[in-house]
């Protein structure tokens, strides 16, 4: 594609000059609409990747300040990636809606209720104290949520956060951070967990048996002092400077491990907060003081299931049943790690069925569901419909974001069928307990031992 930025408009933001780069690389060869969700659902080409690169073009290249139609387009984006995935030419979409949407934020003046909904979002959802405190009240106003749709303006996407929340909060772990876990027998490695914001509070079982897998397998975990949320939740509302300081306390909590003890990896257990952490590098690129630190960090980083594919599992119990494996727009797109999880799961035992349509969101995207409740609606139940044509026991994904809105789907449906993280499963597999969901559903615990007295009878 060809730009036109002037030398002034190039020098004028750091951030312009990659930007600037991206567009060039964009061909305009549409490949990327025929997997973008919003222009499969709605058939706008300006709710298309291609159609948005045309409107950021336009902004960004003449210095304009957002209007409400280039807001109403780009907000739409639920920054799934799937175009990345898709797009012959390598156009890095992600840092260009990035810029975009922070480009929005200094620009544009919104309206008060939107202004105050990702101010409330931004203040709660990173800091997982408050953030529980919110899920209690919920807890009590989630019967309200059919008359609170009704209410002018905030109603749909008042009922749309009801309506996420969960029946039950689960209580606290004993292994929140900072402590360290060391493996029972000779160490391994060193590696440091992301503790994360919102995961700890809606489910905190997933880091509790990424830590019983990790140990079990010769792996030392830490819970560094310090760190917490990724920034990626007020990242992706275009909010660059909270972003910005959520990541410089978590890099200077790894960087501290790093020069001390030392660390292996740092593991990630949701696939959102790794495809952020793992941009690090690019976002402090302009930021001497933290941009060596920052690369490092990003280095690094992996997904749980990176780690674990590289450690020898030995499953213990018989999990031969089929489930469907929702790969998260960020692991598959954002981190493009497609396979891993699948031949973990499979290597494990367990029964993985391919989803149809795997490729697109599921609608979560964040804090989408709650900012864009209609299309994340019609999302969840295309992408749930999907899952359900592989009857699957279970299914299994490595997104806390995906796992609530999967959930809000079954509950829809009336189904009762569990949405389990992918390491919960894999800790269940080779000793760990029966994850809370499965007993729930009625699942039983069977070591494989038994199964193969039984089968010698």
């Amino acid at each position: 594609m060809q730009t036109n930025f002037t030398p002034e408009g190039l020098s004028s933001d750091p951030r312009m000059p990659a930007s600037e780069k991206i567009l060039r690389t964009c061909v305009h060869c549409g490949f990327c609409t025929a997997t973008c969700p919003t222009y499969l659902l709605l058939g706008d080409e300006l709710d298309s990747p291609r159609g948005r690169i045309y409107l950021i073009k336009d902004m960004l290249e003449n210095g304009k300040p957002a209007t409400p139609d280039v807001v109403k387009h780009v907000d739409r984006c639920l920054s799934c990636l799937s175009c990345m995935t898709t797009c012959p030419s390598g156009v890095h979409y992600m840092h260009l809606v990035d810029h975009a949407r922070a480009h929005i934020e200094e620009t544009y003046t919104r309206s008060w209720h939107d202004r105050l909904l990702r101010k409330v979002l931004a203040a709660i959802l990173p800091y997982p104290g408050r953030f529980r405190a919110a899920m209690l009240a919920a807890l009590f106003a989630k019967p309200l949520a059919p008359v609170v749709g009704w209410l002018p303006v905030i109603g749909p996407r008042l009922k749309a956060m009801l309506a996420l929340a969960p029946s039950r909060l689960p209580t606290r772990s004993t292994m929140e951070g900072p402590q360290g876990f060391p493996p029972p027998a000779e160490r391994k490695r060193r590696v440091a967990l992301l503790s994360g914001c919102a995961q700890p509070v809606l489910d905190p079982a997933i880091n509790e048996a990424t830590i019983r897998l990790l140990t079990r397998h010769g792996v030392e975990v830490v819970l560094p002092k310090g760190e917490g949320c990724c920034g990626a939740l007020v990242h992706h509302m275009g909010q660059e400077h909270d972003a910005l300081a959520f990541a410089r306390r978590n890099i200077d909590a790894w960087t501290a491990e790093i020069e001390g003890d030392g660390l292996n990896a740092i593991v990630i257990t949701a696939s959102g907060c790794g495809t952020t952490i793992k941009d690090y590098g690019f976002m402090f690129r302009n930021e001497p003081a933290y941009a060596e630190k920052a690369a490092r960090v990003s280095a690094l980083a992996k997904d749980v299931t990176e780690l674990l594919e590289t450690l020898e599992l030995a499953p213990i119990r018989d999990v031969a049943m089929p489930i469907a494996y929702h790969s998260a727009c960020s692991m598959q797109h954002g981190q493009q790690l497609k396979d891993g999880p699948k031949r973990l799961l499979t290597g494990a035992g367990f029964k993985v069925k391919e989803v149809p349509e795997g490729h697109i969101c599921c609608g979560s995207a964040g804090v989408y569901n709650i900012l864009q409740p209609e299309i994340a609606g019609k999302l969840r139940e295309r992408k749930v419909g999907n899952i359900e044509r592989t009857k699957p026991m279970l299914v299994a994904t490595g997104n806390i974001g995906c796992m609530t809105q999967l959930a809000k789907g079954f509950a829809d449906k009336g189904a009762t069928t569990p949405v389990v993280h992918t390491a919960e499963l894999l800790d269940w597999a080779t000793g760990g307990p029966l994850p809370e969901k499965l007993a729930r559903a009625g699942i039983a615990d069977r070591p494989l031992r038994e199964v193969r007295l039984a089968a010698a009878e």
